[in-house]
């Protein structure tokens, strides 16, 4: 595997994947390792624009233009990516596992069409290795609570997270090699030593 990874955080809201991976930044760069931190969506100037758009709260866009959001904005993060391949550590908030997970599991939209937009956007981009981020519904809940601003994605129904969820779990176990799975009921601190281990390994 390359020294400089693209290396992926994915789960449902409510798993500290946010969390994780902001702790890993800043155990890479107190090991002055050379990295890029992004996010979807979000991550460069015209993605942080459509992000806004898709997760106002105003917002109420059919789940195609979701979707078509989405892969715009990933689109334009992509020159940042192929910018920094190779060169430094890429470490990415949600990828194109979101996309299906959410899209196809959550929404029902074709997953051939997706998989067919995403295949064309990354052509032979390929993510090294992922880290899904799980949790149950009482403590998703209890942290959604806990948080001072909800977007438009943190008020979907149990129903929608838990297909969600399964969703990322069926794409896990067709290359479980490829990702680690956090069991975030568990004791954070202890998900983050398990965590920074896999990155030395990865770095």
């Amino acid at each position: 595997m390359s020294k400089k990874p693209i290396i992926v955080f994915e789960g449902i809201e409510g798993t500290g994947k946010s969390y994780h991976i902001n702790k890993v930044a800043k155990y890479l760069k107190k090991n002055n390792k050379r990295f890029i931190h992004i996010r979807e969506p979000g991550g460069s100037n015209n993605s942080e624009k459509i992000r806004k758009l898709i997760l106002n709260n105003k917002s109420s866009f059919n789940k195609y233009t979701d979707l078509l959001l989405y892969l715009s904005a990933r689109s334009e993060n992509l020159e940042l990516i192929k910018k920094n391949i190779g060169k430094k550590i890429i470490l990415i908030d949600r990828f194109t596992d979101s996309t299906i997970a959410y899209q196809h599991y959550g929404m029902g939209i074709n997953l051939k069409f997706i998989k067919n937009i995403n295949d064309y956007l990354l052509k032979k981009i390929k993510i090294n290795f992922t880290f899904l981020n799980t949790v149950n519904q009482r403590n998703m809940k209890k942290r959604l609570k806990q948080r001072k601003n909800l977007n438009r994605y943190d008020k979907f129904n149990n129903i929608f997270y838990d297909n969600v969820q399964k969703g990322f779990l069926k794409i896990y176990k067709g290359n479980p090699k490829k990702y680690m799975k956090i069991d975030s009921n568990l004791d954070i601190n202890h998900n983050e030593k398990i965590i920074l281990n896999k990155i030395n390994d990865l770095i």
